[in-house]
């Protein structure tokens, strides 16, 4: 499909597209590309069985073969609560949907949870790579709480064709050291298993709003949170886009250095996301990042935009889902494909 992107971000076309960081050189970085997998997994201790695993991840798609990820996450189910989730669109109380998106969509993997890739395993997941989100934040207690818990095994996930398990750690959080544990127990066992591991690297704490700033979103705390992920030997990070920083000095926590803020980074979106993909381990790690809400007309034009400030960070994709389900499937479809065009696009180059 043609998509302007220039057109798309507006206003904001030429500070993203032309904007050259000063801040991380990209010569500094591991940057994404079709050796990605040998440069940087084949001097690891990942075994050729994960290897296998992440090559399938990496080679599907429009975008194999490229060193980039267009992956459909769905576990807003279980997350945001069914009803919420898929009352925009009920075909998608239907997983057999969610995984047609995916395919239909050009994704390189489907993300969801272990009730929808079980039903659907036998029929799909020889034809798309499966990624089994194994734990999951339930809104069933009351009042809600924030945690994440399992919901299954690692050896299931395994038995149902996963090519790769996905959790959550809520970096900040009371339970975090907890989740911590488990999710490094479980990243070893997939590991030993042959599956690749992505962490879904979130922060959360009611103190983190301050002064009405929220930063869950800086780029010096889920920098941080990223860190911790790739020192848990995730294969993959996810990450929201960072919309600011200094949050640990606005909080008053943690340690900082001041060329954390005046030396790594700066306002602009494109070197706040450099950070987050430096603190993973120069790049080393992929940083995806996520789409994040529905947002109605607005979802082409956000959903590009993002993509074209984690590529230009040197990031290694997007995974998005509520822009793509939370609609008619073509649309869906044709907001997916927009964002691999962003990285299947020469002109969108690295800052």
């Amino acid at each position: 499909m043609a998509v302007n992107i220039e057109q798309l971000l507006g206003q904001e076309a030429e500070a993203l597209l032309h904007h050259r960081s000063q801040t991380i050189l990209k010569e500094r970085l591991h940057l994404p590309g079709p050796d990605f997998i040998d440069r940087t997994f084949g001097q690891s201790n990942r075994s050729p069985q994960v290897l296998r695993s992440l090559a399938a991840l990496y080679n599907g798609g429009r975008l194999a073969g490229t060193g980039y990820l267009s992956i459909l996450p769905v576990d807003q189910g279980i997350e945001h609560t069914a009803g919420a989730s898929f009352a925009p669109n009920p075909d998608y109380f239907d997983p057999e949907n969610i995984i047609r998106l995916a395919v239909e969509g050009g994704c390189n993997a489907v993300a969801t949870t272990f009730g929808n890739l079980a039903l659907m395993s036998r029929k799909w997941a020889h034809k798309i790579p499966f990624v089994v989100k194994i734990n999951h934040n339930e809104l069933m207690t009351y009042p809600n709480k924030w945690d994440q818990i399992m919901f299954g095994s690692v050896e299931e996930a395994w038995n149902l064709g996963a090519t790769a398990i996905g959790a959550t750690v809520y970096f900040g959080a009371e339970e975090s050291n907890r989740q911590i544990v488990e999710v490094a127990a479980a990243f070893e066992r997939a590991h030993e298993l042959g599956m690749a591991t992505i962490l879904w690297c979130y922060t959360r704490n009611s103190d983190f709003k301050k002064d009405g700033t929220d930063y869950h979103v800086a780029a010096d705390l889920t920098g941080q949170a990223n860190h911790l992920g790739v020192t848990m030997q995730a294969d993959i990070i996810k990450q929201k886009l960072p919309e600011n920083n200094g949050g640990f000095k606005a909080i008053g926590f943690g340690k900082t250095h001041p060329e954390m803020y005046s030396k790594h980074s700066s306002d602009n979106p494109i070197d706040l996301c450099r950070y987050q993909v430096a603190n993973c381990y120069m790049g080393r790690i992929g940083l995806i990042n996520s789409g994040g809400a529905s947002g109605g007309n607005s979802d082409l034009a956000e959903a590009v935009r993002t993509a074209v400030i984690n590529k230009r960070a040197g990031g290694q994709g997007l995974i998005s889902g509520r822009k793509a389900f939370q609609r008619p499937m073509n649309e869906g479809i044709e907001i997916l494909n927009a964002i691999q065009e962003v990285y299947l696009s020469e002109d969108v180059t690295i800052a």
